[in-house]
């Protein structure tokens, strides 16, 4: 891999630019690709054996641009197993932390709920992580399966929305969490709209800075991370690229991103 290769960032839809705005700032250098499959989304309630075939072939659309690492910025992906997907694919794949550390150094209590996708919650996998490191920690999963069709469909200030912003919280509350981790890129797009709800009482982790962490540990351990110049974006989706544009300048309010329209078939 050489150095002044690309960085592929790929997600169901555009919560992962929320993960790309993070590396962007720790790797100004880089220039990067994001893929987000617009056209299928959301891929929480589907079923693993087609979630894997969208993975493959958005791996597959990083093959062709020569790309010397993936961040995979969705959780419900990354759950899967990182190394279950890489297969053939030449670069080494990154996938979304589950912020155990992070989130059990923040509570106090070690009382902690998860927001994440049906899928995602189904698997345990950020309950049994954070079980793994103290198993005295009380742990709330919630599935929150209205939040991404409200993001990808930009009713920030609907009563859809804010209805189910409350929904969630409430169930928070009554698990008597102190901390939360939004285990889905999606979310930080209604972050200050869960604060608002939840208060000050309440701690929010977004893993996303740990996940560019451990981008930048593999690209030194490859030797090709590009610490020079100013790095290039270019966003591609697979459907609806207005849309996309204008959900992903409400995380990147610059201008200096290219877009484009992808077909992955």
């Amino acid at each position: 891999m050489k150095k002044d290769m690309p960085i592929g960032v790929l997600d169901s839809g555009v919560g992962g630019v929320s993960v790309l705005k993070c590396l962007r700032t720790m790797l100004p250098a880089e220039d990067f690709i994001y893929l987000g499959d617009t056209a299928r989304t959301p891929y929480g309630p589907r079923k693993e054996e087609e979630v894997r075939a969208f993975v493959e072939q958005m791996l597959c659309f990083f093959d062709e641009k020569r790309v010397k690492l993936v961040v995979v910025a969705c959780n419900t992906l990354t759950v899967l197993g990182v190394e279950t997907l890489k297969k053939e694919h030449k670069f080494d794949i990154v996938g979304m932390s589950k912020g155990a550390e992070l989130v059990l150094a923040a509570s106090k209590e070690k009382k902690i709920g998860v927001f994440a996708t049906e899928f995602t919650i189904g698997t345990g996998a950020h309950k049994d992580a954070i079980l793994a490191i103290d198993p005295t920690a009380c742990v709330a999963p919630i599935a929150c399966p209205k939040f991404v069709p409200l993001i990808e469909g930009e009713k920030f200030a609907s009563t859809e929305l804010a209805e189910a912003v409350t929904e969630y919280t409430d169930k928070l509350k009554a698990a008597g969490a102190d901390t939360l981790i939004l285990s889905c890129t999606h979310y930080p797009f209604i972050r200050k709209e869960i604060e608002n709800a939840l208060g000050n009482d309440v701690n929010i982790i977004d893993p996303a800075e740990e996940t560019a962490r451990e981008a930048i540990k593999v690209l030194a351990a490859n030797g090709c991370a590009k610490t020079q110049g100013q790095g290039s974006t270019t966003i591609c989706f697979t459907a609806d690229l207005d849309r996309g544009i204008r959900l992903a300048k409400h995380m990147l309010p610059d201008t200096e991103n290219v877009f484009k329209l992808v077909n992955l078939k």
